[in-house]
């Protein structure tokens, strides 16, 4: 494998520490593979279960994936006049994930629920994830669609012979021997 390619889908988050005294606050997502690092948008919902809804795209090489053994979502909460503050964390190991996804060519894990923890280490709330690994990325390629972009096999080209191979094969050539006899015989 030369380079592969992550998809994270992040969903929502449900039972997360609420951190402002006033109002209803508005969270984003910081994600980090390795050395990328990559935001969110801020939550749409209430404080209960934010919904992000959003995918984000991680570029592999032969040696990120190496290093890469954990997705790290830091939730953080917007805060007005400051960065944010922090609400709390989730690892997410994906070391099996991508040394499956080389072994089969790609492979998806639904949107799954992993724990948020607390500064005090401590477990609260859950945020939901979901993972797709493509090995090979030469083999894919990146799709706009009504401006999202997503990630699909590369086409074959066409050309005159293979254009001329695939009639063939799908030709059925005992229905065109058997119309053919059919008029000799008349």
């Amino acid at each position: 494998m030369n380079t592969g390619i992550l998809e994270v889908l992040l969903v929502n988050a449900k039972g997360i520490k609420h951190t402002n005294l006033v109002g209803i606050p508005s969270y984003y997502v910081i994600i980090e593979c390795g050395c990328q690092c990559q935001r969110s948008k801020v939550s749409k919902g209430k404080h209960k279960k934010p919904w992000w809804n959003e995918k984000f795209i991680f570029d592999f090489s032969s040696l990120d994936y190496k290093n890469s053994t954990y997705l790290n979502c830091t939730i953080m909460d917007t805060k007005p006049y400051r960065h944010g503050g922090f609400v709390g964390e989730a690892k997410v190991y994906i070391g099996g994930l991508i040394t499956e996804g080389i072994k089969e060519g790609h492979i998806e894990i639904k949107p799954a629920p992993y724990n948020v923890v607390l500064e005090d280490h401590t477990y609260q709330g859950q945020i939901k994830i979901g993972l797709k690994f493509f090995a090979n990325k030469e083999n894919y390629e990146y799709v706009n669609v009504m401006g999202k972009e997503f990630i699909a096999p590369k086409k074959e080209t066409n050309s005159i012979f293979g254009s001329f191979m695939k009639l063939w094969r799908t030709i059925s050539w005992w229905k065109v021997l058997l119309f053919c006899n059919k008029k000799s015989y008349n």
